[in-house]
């Protein structure tokens, strides 16, 4: 066995662009990564994606995580045996990749949950077809939560070391403000707080965004800072935490860049999406915290329209990847915080 971490990269929706991000990346990657990564699907799927990319590699089917010993030009992959060497159409939705995708996530979360890889990287799925698989949660999320035992997770961004929270989700604008109170402010700042100090940040620096323009100009331009951030910031940092806010939103971000600090809790979806990948799209890439085990993922979805013509951009999830590998060596500390 070699000292790298072993990372489980999952493809997502076999018929979408996952198994090519996938081979490219663990071909780009190769041996000289900082781990090794084991992509968990159907063998055929990853030699069909192989071909499309025009990559001469070989796949190698395992059926344990007692792994062999790596060789060049060789990509590993653990099969689920869902599909077998069925070829189904590119980027249609299907009940049969939708299956496969779940049975991916349930074979590789398993293995990280037994610590056989120190985490898993996940590529993209597609929603209707994990449903028309049966599949009753919303996403990747809460199937992972399901699968853990866990029932609240959130969402870390990173792009460039630097992260990004979230106070409110995948709700409309209008819904999302209708959240915001002082008590959600709090959970969600130690949330953050929490997740910093797991990923590495011993004595972390939380600045949390205003909503409003100008952060409200005391109440000129909306109340949401007068009434819910600021006594939020203020309860926290009266604990001793190295909270800062709330900054408008026309500058935390920059200042997130220049170092100011090491996260920003963003209110609402785009808040936090548009400044992250504007910056640097193909880097920024999710991490699930919450979970007990370390999972990253790519932030986009399957792509049907180009899928089978090997012209995918692998770069968000050679990212993933690489922050997995990076952030493997916090897994004692992910099990510890989110663990039973």
């Amino acid at each position: 066995m070699t000292q790298r971490p072993t990372l489980a990269l999952t493809v997502g929706d076999p018929v979408g662009i996952g198994p090519e991000i996938t081979v490219r990346t663990l071909v780009d990657t190769g041996e000289s990564a900082p781990a090794r990564g084991v992509a968990v699907a159907d063998p055929a799927v990853l030699r069909r994606a192989a071909a499309v990319c025009g990559l001469d590699v070989e796949v190698r089917a395992l059926r344990s995580w007692d792994l062999p010993e790596p060789r060049s030009g060789v990509i590993d992959c653990y099969d689920i045996e869902a599909l077998g060497e069925a070829e189904l159409p590119w980027g249609e939705v299907d009940r049969r990749a939708g299956e496969a995708a779940v049975r991916a996530i349930e074979v590789a979360t398993g293995a990280a949950m037994d610590q056989q890889v120190s985490g898993i990287v996940t590529g993209p799925v597609n929603k209707e077809a994990i449903w028309a698989a049966g599949s009753t949660h919303l996403g990747h999320t809460e199937m992972l939560g399901a699968l853990t035992g866990v029932t609240r997770q959130n969402t870390m961004f990173v792009v460039r070391g630097k992260k990004i929270f979230f106070a409110t989700r995948h709700v409309s604008l209008r819904r999302a403000l209708d959240q915001i109170t002082e008590e959600q402010q709090v959970a969600s700042i130690d949330e953050a707080l929490t997740a910093l100090r797991v990923f590495g940040h011993d004595a972390p620096r939380l600045a949390v965004a205003a909503i409003n323009p100008h952060g409200g100009e005391n109440g000129a331009f909306g109340d949401e800072e007068i009434r819910h951030l600021d006594p939020a910031v203020k309860q926290v940092r009266a604990r001793g935490a190295d909270v800062t806010g709330p900054v408008p939103a026309d500058s935390v971000f920059h200042r997130l860049l220049e170092g100011n600090y090491d996260g920003v809790l963003s209110q609402y979806h785009d808040q936090g999406h548009i400044a992250a990948k504007t910056f640097d799209f193909d880097g920024t890439i999710s991490v699930t915290v919450g979970l007990p085990i370390l999972r990253t993922s790519v932030d986009h979805g399957t792509a049907f329209d180009i899928a089978g013509k090997g012209v995918a951009n692998p770069g968000t999830m050679r990212s993933a990847f690489l922050h997995a590998a990076e952030f493997a060596h916090f897994a004692d500390r992910i099990r510890a915080e989110y663990g039973d």
